[in-house]
């Protein structure tokens, strides 16, 4: 098992926010704010978390909407952290509901599911050389409603 490593800004720590896995076996960590954002409807906020990661080589971090926000009609958009990254995360909240949003500081905003990826994508010469499988080129619908 390869480690997360991560560091808080200290003030980020002192309003509150933190970085961990609410119970043991969970896919996500709990990102936090660590500013006060108004979110006015139909608006989006890029939220400041203090947060600070070193993703390990072949693995991707992605920011997911955490249920307890998306119910709210609050969402995370533009989630892919990279390996190579060593920035503050910060987390691009939209407000879809029918009322204003206030992020504080301290507030679990998003999860970071952390994944493997391919590092590599090779051509074929012909859509035929892809393969065929049952469902084939059936999109948007196409397994029902």
């Amino acid at each position: 098992m390869i480690p997360l490593q991560f560091w808080l800004e200290p003030a980020a720590v002192a309003k509150g926010a933190s970085f961990k896995s609410p119970r043991k076996g969970d896919a996500g960590f709990d990102i936090c704010a660590c500013e006060t954002v108004l979110i006015q409807p139909g608006a989006q906020a890029l939220v400041p978390t203090g947060l600070h990661l070193a993703i390990p080589l072949g693995f991707v971090g992605i920011v997911k909407d955490r249920s307890s926000m998306a119910v709210k009609g609050v969402h995370s958009h533009a989630g892919v952290i990279d390996a190579s990254y060593r920035g503050e995360v910060k987390v691009l909240l939209a407000n879809r509901g029918s009322a204003p949003f206030s992020c504080e500081p301290g507030a679990r905003i998003a999860q970071l599911v952390v994944v493997a990826h391919l590092e590599e994508a090779l051509p074929v010469g012909t859509l035929e050389d892809l393969g065929g499988t049952v469902r084939g080129s059936g999109g948007f619908g196409s397994t029902g409603s």
